[in-house]
């Protein structure tokens, strides 16, 4: 295989591969917003609830596209080897920290995130770039103390597939293509996930 139908295609694909979680105490985390339409079938599958998970990366104050740090819903990681300001590092934490409690707060209303402590917990994405979101997102998952993080995903480049190997108990990957340029090369279709599609899937498979 060296194209995938579509998110449909990749969740039944991947839920196979996975089956050997059914019914485990877990939870699905997605990645939004393309993450939803492929973990939501794998959650249903395996009869786990489905769970957002909200990382973004804090830029540098010179270079807001040079990642210093990520912030999730009520954590965050630093690069230790990069001298910025506390104050600057506090300030935008909370500005980028206010945006993603509205993302989740549109997606799953006021629900509260489901707790991972002691749960197997499948970190779901429609397809790796580079790896360093992800990388960050496995980090916050972390300190919540699971029993057990899975990374599944459609498409992936193989250094980015090696990256996660050492930092998960388990990585399925579909394709792992050696000339990677975009995710979207390595779908037939790959429309944009709405806020409404995710919406409509958290409320189903949410709880």
């Amino acid at each position: 295989m060296d194209m995938i139908r579509n998110r449909e295609e990749a969740a039944a694909l991947l839920a196979e591969k996975l089956m050997k979680y059914k019914n485990q105490d877990g939870v699905v985390l997605a990645i939004p917003r393309g993450g939803v339409p492929v973990a939501a079938p794998i959650a249903r599958s395996l009869h786990m609830p489905l769970d957002l998970v909200l990382v973004k990366k804090i830029g540098h104050p010179a270079n807001p596209e040079y990642a210093i740090g990520s912030v999730g819903l009520d954590s965050i990681t630093l690069d230790p080897t990069i001298d910025v300001p506390a104050s600057y590092v506090q300030a935008e934490a909370e500005r980028v920290r206010e945006g993603l409690h509205e993302k989740y707060a549109l997606f799953r209303g006021n629900k509260e995130p489901l707790a991972l402590q002691n749960k197997v917990v499948i970190i779901v994405d429609d397809g790796i770039a580079t790896g360093k979101t992800l990388q960050q997102t496995i980090a916050m998952v972390k300190e919540r103390k699971p029993a057990k993080v899975i990374v599944a995903v459609p498409v992936a480049p193989p250094s980015a597939i090696t990256k996660l190997h050492g930092q998960v108990d388990e990585v399925v990957c579909l394709l792992t293509p050696p000339f990677f340029q975009a995710v979207g090369q390595f779908y037939q279709e790959f429309t944009q996930t709405t806020d409404e599609e995710v919406i409509a899937l958290m409320q189903e498979l949410g709880t």
